[in-house]
């Protein structure tokens, strides 16, 4: 517990910084992000990805508003009832009828509690968070069908041009997809922002949080995971691979891997819930420039970089993405309202090697969901096919990202 002087002090200094905060990048979410009374909304995705600016560009708007960031040390030993002074101090200093930002709520316990109050009582709220799974924990039961989710990754390529004012082209994508996304790493092009990134996501955010003893192994794991993004393993091939103990404790360390917005996993597309838990699953990196960074090898594979992009932008739309293997494979399965709606291959560049390998792939999964198109993403190539009366556009990523 906190006296109510420190509790005032801090909001004043933290205030003055989120004011004077450089406001960056518009990010492609602000317009899609609607505060209403009586519901929270609630910002998540990695570190450093640009959350805080995120919430600046937001408050920039209002002309009253609250902002408390629990992370920082000045509040360490905060308890539930500590939001009562915040609130009080709110009122009191900055008047009445302001919208809450709360940054990185989810190292409080119990924080649902307060913040259910807060929409009982009509309020606006705007929380922020770097763990999927404490922010969701109690939502479904604390705040059903009183809030919005919204996802934020680092710059997407749009967002990257207009932070280099750069005019979209095949050398500008070539620079986002070597460099990546991170606003404080493209700013300072220093790797140890990204460096410290990794660290911190697997000493706070998993290590401190879950009580894990060898912090070493789970890094080699992180670092093994993110640099070979497209390849698909299993949980028994990683407890092999490394001294895990068990399955099930590989299971909970890619959970925590997720959770924490580090890297991504999807299954081999199956109609059966059971076999998509089974077969082996395919991850993706965060990022681009964090890949790069923090692996020696990930660089010299540009289709698994184009292919990471890619799916970054799937992500960023589709919530279900799935991979597709039989006799032959596909890179990218989209559904949509329980129905496959899209089939996509991704392949650096379409050769005489591999043109007949990529085009059967996707030929393959078009006609497993009757899909009448498909597409093929390269990094430069640009083409419109017709094979056994079905159309397949081939397409490079920079002006397929663009698209709106």
């Amino acid at each position: 517990m906190l006296t109510e002087e420190v509790v005032k002090e801090v909001i004043a200094s933290q205030r003055d910084w989120i004011i004077q905060v450089e406001k960056g990048v518009e990010r492609d979410t602000l317009n899609k992000i609607e505060v209403r009374t009586g519901f929270a909304v609630i910002i998540s995705g990695i570190r450093r990805c640009g959350k805080s600016i995120l919430l600046s560009q937001i408050l920039k708007k209002q002309s009253v508003f609250y902002y408390l960031n629990l992370e920082d040390p000045r509040l360490v030993g905060w308890e539930l009832t500590d939001f009562n002074k915040a609130e009080k101090i709110f009122k009191a200093v900055y008047g009445a009828g302001g919208i809450y930002f709360f940054d990185e709520i989810q190292n409080i316990g119990q924080w649902e509690i307060f913040v259910r109050y807060l929409i009982d009582r009509k309020e606006k709220v705007v929380l922020t968070g770097s763990n999927a799974s404490l922010l969701s924990r109690e939502l479904g039961v604390k705040l059903t069908g009183r809030h919005r989710d919204v996802l934020l990754f680092p710059f997407s390529f749009r967002e990257f041009l207009k932070f280099f004012k750069l005019e979209a082209s095949q050398n500008s994508f070539e620079k986002f997809l070597f460099e990546g996304g991170f606003p404080e790493f493209l700013r300072e092009k220093n790797p140890a922002v990204l460096n410290e990134l990794l660290n911190d996501v697997i000493m706070r955010d998993i290590v401190n949080r879950f009580g894990i003893r060898n912090s070493a192994l789970l890094k080699k794991l992180a670092i093994y995971l993110v640099s070979n993004v497209g390849k698909e393993f299993s949980f028994n091939s990683l407890k092999k691979m490394f001294p895990i103990k068990s399955v099930q404790t590989a299971i909970d360390y890619i959970s925590y891997f997720e959770d924490s917005y580090l890297l991504f996993t999807i299954s081999k597309f199956s109609y059966s819930y059971q076999e998509q838990q089974i077969n082996p699953k395919k991850v993706y990196s965060i990022d681009n420039g964090f890949s790069n960074v923090n692996s020696v090898s990930f660089s010299k594979d540009k289709g698994r970089m184009l292919e990471n992009s890619v799916f970054l932008h799937l992500r960023r739309k589709y919530s279900e993405i799935f991979y597709f293997r039989e006799e032959q494979e596909c890179d990218f399965i989209i559904k949509e309202k329980n129905k496959i709606s899209q089939v996509i291959q991704v392949c650096f560049n379409l050769s005489a090697e591999n043109r007949d390998r990529e085009i059967k792939g996707l030929g393959a999964a078009m006609k497993k969901f009757k899909l009448e198109q498909g597409l093929i993403l390269t990094f430069g190539q640009e083409d419109l096919l017709e094979i056994e009366g079905k159309k397949i556009t081939v397409q490079p990523v920079w002006k397929y990202v663009l698209e709106k």
